[in-house]
Parts: structure tokens; C-alpha cells; sequence
């Protein structure tokens, strides 16, 4: 699959709220996922500590809803825009907004890096 069939499939499957499965599906073994800021979580590496971080964020957060849109492509890189209603545990209901740009090589997902509207 090419950088534009992959991020169409990705997208889909996160539109439809799956998006552990479109994880699974399309991360390579050595993905890395970036997120804003410092902490354990900040560079994660790893197929297992990715989806870690998935389990800690479910755990963590009851997400009421999500709108996802794109992808938008260019190249071996496309972006998807993420906006959640969610409330962290202990925490009031807010709404997320943020994007993940991915890159894609040899038909995998091999970095995400999420950029977060403040």
C-alpha cells in the first residue's frame, strides 16, 4: 500500500472509533510517538510502548465523542485532526483538539507526532 491507501484506512478505521485496531494494523515494530512537553510519555519507542500509551489514555480518560478528519497527504507523511470530548479522571469535561502527523515507510506508520491547540 502506498502513503495515500494507508492513511485513507487509517483514518477510516479511526473515524469509526477504532482507533487501537488502525494502530495494530499499520504501526511498524519500531514506531515512535512523539507527544508535546516532557515526561515518561513525551517519546515513546516501540510497538508495545505505544500501545501502552493506549491503555494508560482509555484508562485515564472517558471520551464521550470524537470527530476525526483527513487525512491530508503529502508525500511519505499525512495528517489527521483529532477533536474529543473528554474527561480526564478526576478532571472536568473538555474538549481536545489536536493533529497527529504521521509517516509512513515500507507500507507502515514508522512516527507519530501530535501537535495540540491550546
Amino acid at each position: 500500500m502506498d502513503t495515500k491507501a494507508i492513511a485513507k484506512a487509517f483514518t477510516d478505521l479511526c473515524a469509526k472509533g477504532e482507533f487501537d485496531h488502525a494502530g495494530q494494523k499499520y504501526w511498524s515494530d519500531d514506531v515512535v510517538s512523539r507527544e508535546p512537553g516532557e515526561g515518561d510519555m513525551a517519546v515513546l519507542k516501540g510497538r508495545k510502548a505505544v500501545m501502552g500509551k493506549g491503555e494508560w489514555w482509555y484508562a485515564n480518560h472517558t471520551v464521550h465523542g470524537a470527530k476525526v478528519e483527513g487525512p491530508y497527504v503529502h508525500g511519505d507523511q499525512f495528517v489527521v485532526r483529532f477533536t474529543m470530548d473528554l474527561t480526564p479522571k478526576g478532571g472536568e469535561r473538555h474538549t481536545m483538539d489536536e493533529v497527529g502527523i504521521y509517516t509512513v515507510k515500507n507500507g507502515k506508520i514508522v512516527e507519530e507526532s501530535f501537535f495540540y491547540h491550546n
